[in-house]
């Protein structure tokens, strides 16, 4: 075996142990990729990493999926980050399939056994609102951003469509482009040159998607459409994620309760590996009639539909960024597009709670799960365990 295999399989075998362990967020996960990825194996510099992880997240989709190709991208080529992807997505896509599959088996045919999520339902708030507190005191740096989060939180909350996103992230980017002067200037040494491939891959496949779920209305295609549209306008990472599948899935095909969808939400911040993955629990719950069979079928739709787009964009703009982050419009762009995001992040939470009974045990799980959060280093796995052993003890006891 070659010395470029031998270092393609290692790489390989390091991404699975990465989506095998890596709990705790984008946080603990970029810990990992520098101890691993740079320091032990020198895949690339650190520089690199902290260079590709700034693109990443800047562009719509599920930023740590991305990474994990983009390393792949410049350690072997388009194969191997291919390759990275399969193996960094499929086992939480499982493992939230399988969640889905077992949450509805549980509430079908064993009434009273999901009270034992009864108290990380709220918690799922919890995490939701530190993740909104998180990310607006890292992205929100000016009063202008400030106001961008107050409109678009207002909007998101009052005009709850799937539609209503994408206008609000392009005005949002439209708006805070006109202050590219403030951004300092980067010579450009050489004219910009776009290979357009795969921008051309992911428009053809979201029209054709679109069209095919028209004609068709085949569930299965209307399926990968929501997926593959939700995942070609998210920014922000895996939380932003939560008000889109909430609006689309719940609240406006209702292909599942908010029941189901705060049980799978936290639940997924207890596995390893992309937070992404939670679609594959939304995605097979929307084909549960279908039986086993839909519950598969549905997951690996959804995952498909999901990370493809972000895998597509990396791939289109990680050859011609270096041009590309020179100029300013597009830096000062992205400020709007994340104060948008993190407004959308924070209606969500208020969208979440709704159906929730409005009593102080609710509350003070909410707030209990944001204070462990926040004060304290457990991590995100032992918490949601916490929250599931109380309450299969309250369920036994009362």
């Amino acid at each position: 075996m070659s010395v470029k295999r031998v270092r393609y399989y290692l790489f390989l075998r390091d991404i699975l142990a990465l989506s095998l362990t890596a709990f705790g967020g984008p946080q603990a996960f970029l810990a990992m990729l520098l101890e691993r990825m740079v320091k032990q194996r020198n895949y690339i510099t650190e520089e690199d990493l902290w260079e590709l992880n700034a693109l990443c997240n800047m562009l719509p989709g599920p930023s740590s999926t991305q990474l994990v190709s983009a390393i792949g991208f410049r350690v072997g080529g388009p194969n191997l980050a291919y390759l990275a992807l399969l193996v960094w997505i499929i086992p939480a896509s499982l493992l939230m399939t399988g969640a889905a599959a077992l949450i509805y088996f549980l509430k079908e045919n064993t009434p009273g056994a999901l009270n034992f999520a009864k108290f990380i339902q709220p918690m799922a708030i919890g995490f939701i609102i530190f993740a909104a507190q998180k990310t607006i005191s890292k992205m929100i740096q000016t009063t202008e951003a400030m106001v961008l989060v107050l409109i678009s939180t207002f909007i998101s909350f009052f005009y709850s469509s799937p539609y209503v996103f994408p206008v609000l992230l392009i005005i949002g980017g439209l708006s805070t482009s006109i202050k590219y002067k403030k951004q300092p200037k980067i010579e450009k040494e050489e004219p910009l040159v776009i290979q357009w491939a795969n921008f051309y891959l992911w428009g053809g496949v979201l029209i054709l998607a679109a069209l095919l779920g028209a004609a068709t209305q085949y569930q299965p295609v209307i399926l990968f459409e929501n997926f593959y549209r939700n995942g070609s306008l998210i920014f922000g990472g895996g939380q932003v994620l939560v008000p889109y599948l909430y609006t689309e899935f719940v609240d406006f095909k209702h292909f599942l309760s908010s029941e189901e969808f705060l049980t799978g939400y936290a639940i997924s911040q207890g596995v390893p590996g992309p937070t992404f993955s939670f679609s594959s629990y939304v995605g097979a719950f929307s084909m549960k009639e279908f039986g086993f069979i839909g519950f598969l079928t549905g997951g690996l739709i959804a995952a498909a539909g999901i990370f493809l787009p972000g895998i597509f964009m990396i791939f289109f703009v990680i050859r011609f960024w270096d041009q590309l982050k020179k100029y300013r419009p597009v830096r000062a762009a992205l400020e709007g597009i994340n104060a948008v995001s993190c407004g959308m992040l924070i209606a969500a939470a208020y969208l979440l709670f709704e159906p929730l009974e409005a009593n102080l045990l609710n509350i003070f799980m909410i707030l209990g799960t944001y204070c462990l959060l926040q004060f304290t280093k457990i991590s995100s796995p032992l918490i949601i365990l916490g929250g599931i052993l109380l309450g299969i003890a309250v369920n036994h006891f009362i």
